[in-house]
Parts: C-alpha cells; structure tokens; sequence
C-alpha cells in the first residue's frame, strides 16, 4: 500500500512547530513514506478577525498549494493523509474537494469556520478553548454537523498551548496520541 502525506502550515505556524514538526515523525513511524511540506508566503499584515484579509490570505495561498502540488499523480496512492494547521486547514479541505480526494484523511489542528464549507470527510479536530481565531461554540457545531471528532483542550491557545511549559508538553503528547491512532487507523 502507497502512502502519502502532505503538510499545510498556517501563515506563522510553519512545519518546524511542535504540531506539524512531530506529526511528520508519527506519519513517517505509520508508513506514509512520501511527504511534501506546503512552503508558501503571504505578507499581509494581521488577518485575524478581517473577513476580506482572510479571504485574499486563502487565495494566495490555495494558488501556492495548488503549484507545489501540481506534480503528484494522486492516483499512484492507496492512502492521502492531509495534516493541517490554521488557514492551512482551509486549504486542505477545499483543495482535497476541488481535486476530488474524497477519500483523503485529514488531521485539523486548530481549524477555522471556513475549513467545514468544504466538508472534510475522515477526519479529526483539534482547537483550544482560548483561540482567538475561532468560536468554540461554532467549530464545535460545525465538527458535529460534519461528524468530525473534536478535541477540546481547555484554555489553549492557536498554538494549542495554554502558557504553562509542562501543561503544553502533556497536551502535545495527548494531541500526537490521537493523531497517532488516525495515522494508524
């Protein structure tokens, strides 16, 4: 079986941070032996809260996406794993829906609202109940109407981290469990 994984970092959580740095090391220990790490750019200030900035961010950064993935003959794969971060969980969702990878699994790490308009079948949720990119009343009714596990983390942040060292390391570690048991199922 052929497996692959690709990587969509938000706008400041590149694939060098703790979610999507050892995700890549538990996708790798469950046989996705190919990967591609999204690297795209986008300099538009704080986007956060602005409606019209987040849509311009998604466009310019979907068309980057679709670039670096031009190439990949989705068909030459058993099992397509999309993990994703942020405004990354947008892209995945709505390039895996226009690609036609109904059967991709996708890994959500702090989702937007916008990440559910394209509804991502097999997947998994994680968000934090202090994240100011997201209501946590509306992600959790969206991942329900979606059938999509949601994992809530008590005041955590975007990056999933709540501001206690020790805390962030044992909530790291539950977040790769689960993300571990996907991987795997």
């Amino acid at each position: 079986m052929s497996k692959s994984v690709i990587y969509f970092p938000g706008i400041g959580y590149h694939c060098d941070k703790p979610l999507l740095y050892y995700s890549k090391s538990i996708a790798e220990k469950s046989g996705y032996e190919n990967s591609a790490n999204i690297s795209y750019t986008y300099n538009a200030g704080n986007i956060c809260g602005n409606d019209q900035k987040m849509r311009a961010a998604y466009e310019a950064l979907f068309i980057q996406a679709e670039a670096a993935l031009a190439d990949i003959v989705w068909t030459d794969y058993d099992d397509v794993l999309f993990i994703s971060k942020s405004i990354g969980t947008i892209i995945a969702a709505s390039y895996a829906e226009k690609h036609g990878l109904k059967n991709a699994k996708h890994i959500l790490y702090t989702p937007l609202a916008q990440t559910f308009l394209s509804a991502p079948g097999n997947a998994i949720a994680f968000i934090g109940t202090a994240d100011p990119w997201s209501s946590i009343d509306e992600i959790r009714q969206l991942a329900e109407t979606n059938h999509i596990p949601l994992f809530v983390y008590e005041n955590c942040n975007h990056s999933l981290e709540c501001g206690d060292t020790l805390k962030n390391i044992a909530i790291l570690r539950d977040v790769m469990l689960k993300t571990l048991d996907f991987c795997n199922c």
